[in-house]
């Protein structure tokens, strides 16, 4: 595993690249020579979408991370938990009975939906019998489908598919100043995220282990959740579903630096900011001038890792 001042580095790297890829010039000598246009991109676009980058793939490598540890699996995450899919049925909700309600209260909506959702499957968690690792995030996954494909109906049944395809795609080239200031509210959850880091690793450990220890289990647990669901919220409001993320990076760092939450946060929120911005500039420079959306590279690197992973565990077990 890369140690972490190498992807602190890398992440520097990368978003200096990133500052200055696109469509519109923008360089060093511009800059310098207090050029009025370049500095207006510089400052609306660019650094925006950065910043973007940075919390949105950091916070959603944490939340798998969380995730995985609050349920004992390895291969559950946002994304196969339902939770991003519960948030997109909060977004559609807030349209139909809140129209002209406030970005804010939209998200609002999202959060108490997708925390709810997200309880949902840890409740069936619970109930399962069988908790093989590969069959759990197939559980997930099939959850998801059901809440995604209630959404759907509903969305075309209001006609509001158009509507709703906007929160569906991963997207940070529409990201620009006064659209992507609702990421920061994620930040006090991940704060919160790394001082009960300890907590969340007993709760792993099961509700009698918990308990035994004088912790409240559910407390911890409802606690964990609404972070995930938050954060998961927020993003997908702001930039839209980026598939895999908070599933592989957690992976990739425990499968070398173990178990302990509170040490390998840092490393998972640097790998996650590495892993979005190398996938976005990589959208950015394929076909440019044109522009692959997020959602879409980190589907296809996210999957083959994904993939990659279930076959190792699968040989191991």
């Amino acid at each position: 595993m890369i140690k972490r001042r190498y992807l602190f580095l890398l992440v520097i790297l990368l978003s200096v690249l990133s500052l200055f890829i696109g469509v519109s010039t923008v360089n060093l000598t511009g800059l310098f020579a207090l050029d009025g246009e370049q500095w207006e991109i510089f400052a609306i676009s660019r650094v925006p979408r950065l910043v973007s980058i940075l919390i949105a793939g950091s916070a959603l490598s944490i939340c798998g991370l969380v995730m995985q540890q609050l349920s004992r699996n390895r291969f559950v995450s946002p994304t196969t938990a339902g939770t991003m899919d519960s948030a997109r049925l909060g977004i559609l909700i807030a349209i139909l009975l809140f129209p002209s309600a406030s970005m804010l209260v939209k998200t609002g909506i999202a959060i108490a939906v997708s925390f709810l959702g997200t309880l949902l499957f840890m409740s069936i968690l619970s109930r399962l019998k069988f908790k093989d690792s590969i069959f759990v995030p197939l559980v997930g996954i099939m959850f998801g489908n059901i809440i995604s494909s209630i959404t759907a109906f509903i969305a075309y049944k209001e006609d509001l598919l158009q509507n709703l395809a906007g929160w569906l795609q991963g997207d940070f080239s529409l990201v620009m100043a006064g659209r992507y200031e609702m990421l920061y509210f994620s930040l006090p959850a991940l704060i919160i995220a790394y001082l009960f880091a300890n907590r969340f690793s007993i709760v792993g450990m099961g509700e009698e282990f918990a308990t035994n220890l004088g912790l409240n289990y559910q407390q911890v647990l409802y606690l964990g959740l609404a972070i995930v669901a938050t954060v998961s919220s927020i993003i997908i409001v702001s930039v839209g579903v980026i598939p895999f993320l908070g599933l592989i990076v957690p992976n990739l760092v425990t499968l070398y630096l173990g178990d302990n939450l509170k040490k390998i946060l840092s490393h998972t929120a640097l790998l996650g900011a590495v892993f979005v911005l190398f996938c976005d500039i990589l959208g950015r420079l394929v076909i440019f001038p044109y522009e692959i959306s997020i959602n879409a590279v980190v589907g296809v690197f996210g999957s083959a890792i994904f993939l990659i992973l279930l076959f190792k565990r699968y040989q191991q077990g």
